[in-house]
């Protein structure tokens, strides 16, 4: 992902975060975060976990830093097509989401 980090600045869904730290959605309870992800999105709970656990096992360990990937992850498989217009949920197919995924995320070396 090209710089989509910054402690300072981040753009999301066409929002801007200049103080992520006092995000009102970055700070909430895991359920409550979920569950906005989920009315944003349209997330299931699996998928909402995997994207978190797949970012945490490639090096994303700070919880605010996660969820801004998660979020923009979230963002760009929208972007991409993976929602139908009026589709419910986000849908990756078979082996779709760790594919997606790697696509969007390249660690730094």
């Amino acid at each position: 992902m090209k710089n989509a980090l910054d402690a300072n600045k981040i753009r999301i869904k066409t929002r801007e975060i200049h103080s992520f730290e006092q995000n009102e959605y970055l700070n909430l309870p895991d359920l409550q975060f979920y569950k906005w992800c989920s009315s944003q999105y349209g997330v299931n709970r699996g998928v909402f976990n995997t994207i978190d656990n797949w970012f945490f096992g490639n090096g994303i360990i700070n919880i605010q830093h996660r969820r801004i990937y998660l979020l923009a992850f979230l963002d760009y498989s929208v972007e991409e097509g993976m929602k139908e217009e009026h589709g419910k949920f986000i849908r990756f197919g078979n082996g779709g989401l760790t594919r997606e995924l790697q696509k969007f995320f390249v660690p730094k070396k």
